[in-house]
């Protein structure tokens, strides 16, 4: 593969090296240092379907309809979607460190400004550049914590990093719950003041980020061998100062390297569509099942509980904190079994097993049966089981590519699935939501179960078992397979 700056060809056993590594500080480092993101992300998402009630009230300053919300929940995952494919190709440019503090700043300065909006015009426009930052988060959080975690470890960490969304989920209720409290706060700033949590929470992630290194991986690919050699010397020393035992010496062959400076946006592309097809069909899948029936329910249930089941909108954040926990619980209590029993019989059973609650959930919703307690608890039960699949599409494409694309591949696939899923959604279902037609919002359900089976059904087929491998075992570097072709020319 030429047409790209090369700094030479080297020797390493830097990837052996990280995934021998016993559980130590460093890595709790990096689980709260960068599985921040996803606690932010759940304060954004849910924050607006906590308030979404409130903001279309008379006297909230801002007044929206429902069909405003899903307009702007749109708005939010097409900043996520380009500002994912922007940054996702800086951060495999440019390293992983320099991205995941460059997008949290952005995230920082969106969120705030979201809470000044005066007009529905300014509200898009902050929640698309929210939704940006918190993009560029994802590919540059996952390809560095996946580089950073032993592989034994790799699954039940990322998948339970990528369900903590739902602690910033509950957070983010709990907080509105206090703030839309209009004998706490006038109704048309409690609302305002529930984005500045995101705000707080961003400074607190980006203080403890500072401590985070850059990916040895991602440094001995691009030239800077002696700084990744530093890198993990230093954390080796840590673990042993921390365990007082001596480390083993690190398993398998060693990785002969051609370095390269870059790679153009062209081969990315083509290792993805080219070389893995069949993974690339894998990835897609997983992402649309997940982003239409996620993104649909998260953004639209504050404005369905209120229309449907006549909850007042300062009462809508309980429903969401129990809501959010029973989806947190979901990965913590099912993500051991993606490294144990497998991810391809997990995935599947996660994916479709959800699907058929939530067939369930729309019976249940169309025929008026129970009370607002019933539905939820209903709902509870099918996003247990979903989230941790959901998770699960993350990882799965973080793992299933070459290094030198990760980023890009992470974006790409959460760009385009969530573009495809996570835009129509929300706008799906917030139509029909302001349509007040049980019938019509019965069939919205429907049609995320089914996209979310069919995904569980590509799993089946394509489905790869990646538990406890290096992650050069499931994809080979690309430079790798670049110093291979020069040994056999040379």
């Amino acid at each position: 593969m030429s047409g790209s700056a090369q700094t030479g060809t080297i020797i390493t056993r830097v990837p052996a090296r990280m995934d021998r590594l016993p559980w130590s500080r460093f890595h709790w480092r990096v689980v709260v240092g960068l599985g921040g993101v996803w606690v932010l992300d759940g304060l954004e998402v849910t924050m607006v379907g906590n308030v979404s009630a409130r903001m279309t009230e008379k006297g909230s300053g801002i007044h929206l309809d429902p069909a405003q919300i899903g307009v702007a929940a749109a708005i939010y995952i097409t900043g996520a979607c380009l500002g994912a494919l922007f940054f996702g190709h800086l951060t495999d440019r440019f390293g992983r460190r320099n991205l995941f503090m460059l997008t949290l700043a952005v995230y920082l300065v969106s969120t705030v400004a979201t809470a000044f909006a005066f007009a529905p015009w300014y509200f898009f426009v902050t929640r698309f550049f929210t939704g940006a930052g918190i993009g560029g988060e994802y590919a540059a959080i996952n390809s560095a914590i996946d580089e950073l975690i032993p592989a034994r470890v790799r699954g039940r960490v990322d998948i339970v990093i990528n369900g903590t969304y739902w602690l910033g989920s509950a957070a983010g209720a709990a907080g509105a719950l206090v703030l839309l409290d209009t004998s706490n706060f006038p109704a048309n700033l409690g609302w305002r003041l529930a984005f500045g949590i995101g705000a707080i929470f961003g400074i607190f992630v980006l203080l403890v980020r500072r401590n985070v290194p850059e990916s040895p991986r991602w440094l001995f690919i691009h030239g800077r061998d002696k700084e990744a050699e530093r890198i993990v010397s230093d954390i080796e020393r840590d673990v042993e100062s921390e365990t007082g035992q001596p480390l083993p010496e690190p398993g398998g062959q060693p990785l002969k390297i051609r370095q390269r400076q870059t790679i153009s946006f062209f081969e990315i592309a083509k290792v993805a569509f080219v070389l893995y097809p069949r993974r690339a069909v894998l990835g897609l899948a997983l992402f649309i099942g997940q982003a239409f029936l996620y993104n649909g329910v998260t953004f639209n249930l504050g404005t369905l509980l209120s229309e449907f089941y006549g909850v007042p909108s300062a009462k809508v954040p309980l429903f969401f904190i129990l809501w959010a926990l029973s989806n947190f619980l979901g990965p913590l209590l099912l993500g051991r079994l993606f490294d144990t029993v497998g991810r391809k019989p997990m995935i599947t059973a996660s994916y479709i097993g959800s699907a058929v609650v939530v067939v369930a959930l729309a019976l249940l919703f169309v025929t008026k049966t129970g009370d607002a307690w019933t539905f939820i608890a209903v709902l509870a039960v099918a996003f247990f089981v979903a989230s941790a699949g959901a998770s699960a599409a993350y990882l799965t494409v973080s793992e299933i590519f070459p290094m030198e694309t990760r980023a890009l591949a992470i974006a790409l696939f959460y760009a385009i699935g969530t573009a495809i899923g996570g835009i129509s959604g929300p706008l799906l279902f917030g139509q029909l939501i302001n349509s007040g037609q049980r019938d019509l919002v019965f069939w919205s359900f429907v049609l995320g179960a089914v996209v979310m089976a069919a995904a569980g059904l590509v799993e089946l087929w394509l489905g790869i078992a990646a538990e406890r491998r290096p992650l050069e075992e499931l994809a080979l570097p690309l430079t790798v397979a670049d110093a291979e072709e020069q040994d056999a020319t040379s």
